[in-house]
């Protein structure tokens, strides 16, 4: 019906349909591109559904989409289908030097090269980024004879030049403003029949050479980068500088040059948006980095989900402080989100909090998280019997926690569920899923400050002191199931439980805690409905386990084995029996050949065996090709 069981998540996480060899929005495989599937009906070899393996391989090369950090594979829960998927390493090609930049930051400042040799043909090719409104970029000088690129002003990019027959001018210009401090890029060329200019998209400038006078341009100077002749330099970044093919090292240049600076600052403007779910970007020397230290997240993107694997009893426990620590150390340090002042009182009240976590389970009732702290108050995430979800509060002022009990869906489904909640005040924000935000609001006698936070505590309490009476209930036998991109405020004690940092120290663990993502989905991709969903399963047939195995309710792997066990040795003692049985009764003048099966109707003995022969048959269904030798 045209919703395919099988796709891959890409960069922004967003899914895709095409597969190697093919391109986006196409929806078939190479063997469809090429028309060579081996079942024309279809477009991709592995739909169609042959006994024998078929395979669809090719490069993903739509750059936008890579790299691949999911492969869902449905279809595969009907006997006799399986999948196997391999996916291959990122492979980057380009110019090493594509960052090679220098700064300069003076008018007067500039990086001097040898003459540049362009007689006959010249191409030059960079980036810049400026405030400045006009700065010449490069220029070189001979007798009479010159070559200069220069910004003339905000809009306007000049290419001028001088063979003998005159000076020759190019203008480009632009519609917007290119001292806006991102990137352009200029690409001048010259030769004996024309000259042009191209500035970023903008309309390629052309001049024809004059059909008769002088074509090479003879220069004798240095070639001077960023100013020259008195005039005003340029101020600001040039990076990836080309002529005629060889890119010239500006870095080393800049290292040994007065008011010049090798490197470039300013990447993150046009480039820290890729910084993904909080991540910062960080400026370096010749490009710039994610840093996910403040994040529940890891990966160069901040985009790899960082979770865990709990095994019933299992708990891990992050404290607000560690020993030493003073409590007013605490709250700068490892408990805010933000520099909001009302935050940052010593008597360490929070009067707002942001939660999400991602969790998968088919065990309920269970505790989820909790926050503890050292008065009564306390937070809570759980899963009731019924498998819904339920978020508790308790602030003060109110004699019962504030419930917020969400029961539209069975959240212990054995599907991943992201919870997002933030507080601010009185007013809380609940996301589910891909739902819409649900608001609530604190009863008007409830405090709207949470006093003294403790500690967080993922898959059990243990907590000294009088704890909630359903949570004490659901607290036993503990959590079973996958817990990730866990974060409460600019905390993720998980990710301080698996990657080395400074927060470790706050971190114990009861177990052994086994990294896994959970098979979280991303939060860009809407909910599939449960007529084209191919893993849509009502919550009272099945259950999914955490290694991928879909087990029903009741029934364990110990059962599953001995009942196999079991129909094996009956399966052998009936076939023994009728075996006897025939061998018995079998009539005398009888007599058995070696003839093949099926002989009656082939053309040929040869073809017989070949029909009887499963390898004869596998090899041919295989691989269709003849051999000469």
């Amino acid at each position: 019906e045209g919703n395919p069981y099988t796709w891959w998540v890409g960069k922004a996480n967003e899914k895709h349909y095409y597969w190697g060899g093919s391109g986006p929005g196409i929806q078939k495989c190479a063997c469809g591109i090429e028309r060579n599937c081996t079942d024309p009906k279809y477009y991709c070899n592995c739909d169609a559904d042959y006994k024998q393996w078929r395979k669809d391989t090719g490069m993903l090369s739509y750059k936008e989409h890579l790299p691949v950090s999911q492969v869902v594979v449905g279809d595969i829960d009907r006997p006799g289908s399986e999948a196997k998927i391999s996916v291959g390493p990122v492979c980057c090609q380009g110019d090493r030097n594509y960052w090679n930049a220098a700064s300069f930051i003076t008018s007067s400042s500039y990086l001097h090269f040898s003459t540049f040799q362009g007689e006959t043909s010249a191409d030059i090719s960079f980036y810049f980024k400026t405030s400045a409104s006009d700065g010449v970029f490069l220029e070189n000088l001979g007798n009479t004879d010159f070559i200069k690129l220069e910004l003339k002003s905000a809009t306007e990019v000049s290419f001028s030049f001088d063979v003998g027959n005159g000076p020759v001018e190019i203008v480009v210009r632009s519609p917007n403003q290119l001292n806006d401090d991102q990137w352009h890029r200029v690409n001048a060329e010259r030769n004996v029949k024309q000259a042009s200019l191209q500035v970023d998209q903008l309309p390629l400038e052309v001049r024809k050479a004059p059909t008769e006078g002088h074509t090479r341009l003879e220069l004798y100077s240095q070639l001077y980068v960023g100013a020259a002749g008195g005039q005003r330099g340029f101020l600001g970044c040039i990076r990836s500088l080309r002529m005629n093919g060889v890119t010239l090292d500006l870095e080393e240049r800049a290292k040994v040059t007065p008011g010049v600076k090798p490197g470039c600052s300013g990447h993150c403007t046009s480039y820290g948006m890729y910084c993904a779910n909080g991540g910062k970007c960080v400026e370096k020397y010749n490009g710039y980095s994610c840093d996910c230290s403040r994040t529940a997240y890891d990966g160069p993107f901040c985009i790899k989900d960082v979770g865990a694997f709990f095994e019933e009893g299992m708990w891990l426990r992050y404290n607000f402080y560690s020993p030493g620590t003073s409590m007013k150390d605490l709250v700068s340090r490892t408990l805010l989100s933000s520099n909001d002042p009302e935050t940052t009182a010593p008597d360490l009240n929070l009067n707002k909090e942001e939660l999400s976590f991602s969790f998968s389970t088919t065990k309920s009732p269970c505790v989820l998280l909790y926050i503890s702290s050292y008065t009564q108050d306390f937070m809570a995430v759980l899963v009731k019997p019924s498998g819904n979800l339920q978020i508790r509060y308790s602030l003060g002022g109110t004699k019962e926690p504030y419930n917020i009990d969400v029961d539209h869906r069975n959240m212990a489904n054995g599907q991943p569920h992201t919870v997002n909640i933030t507080r601010n005040g009185r007013d809380i924000v609940l996301q589910l899923d891909h739902y819409p935000p649900t608001s609530y609001s604190l009863p008007t006698s409830s405090d709207i400050q949470f006093n003294s936070p403790k500690a967080l505590f993922l898959g059990k309490v243990i907590e000294i002191g009088k704890i909630d009476q359903d949570i004490y209930k659901y607290n036993t036998p503990g959590f079973t199931g996958c817990l990730s991109r866990v974060q409460f405020n600019q905390i993720a004690p998980l990710k301080a439980a698996l990657r080395p940092t400074n927060a470790s120290s706050h971190v114990h663990i009861q177990g052994e805690l086994v990294e896994s993502n959970c098979g979280a989905s991303p939060l860009t991709i809407p909910p599939m409905s449960a007529a084209t969903d191919p893993w849509h399963l009502d919550s009272a047939s099945a259950d999914f386990p955490y290694n991928g195995q879909a087990i029903g309710d009741g029934v364990n792997r110990n059962s599953a084995i001995i009942g196999g066990v079991i129909a094996v040795v009956i399966f052998t003692i009936l076939c023994t029996l009728v075996f006897l049985i025939r061998y018995m009764f079998r009539h005398k003048g009888t007599y058995h050949t070696n003839e093949a099966k099926g002989a009656e109707s082939a053309e040929s003995a040869d073809a017989a065996i070949m029909n009887n022969d499963p390898n004869f048959t596998e090899t041919i269904d295989e691989s269709k090709k003849e051999w000469l030798i």
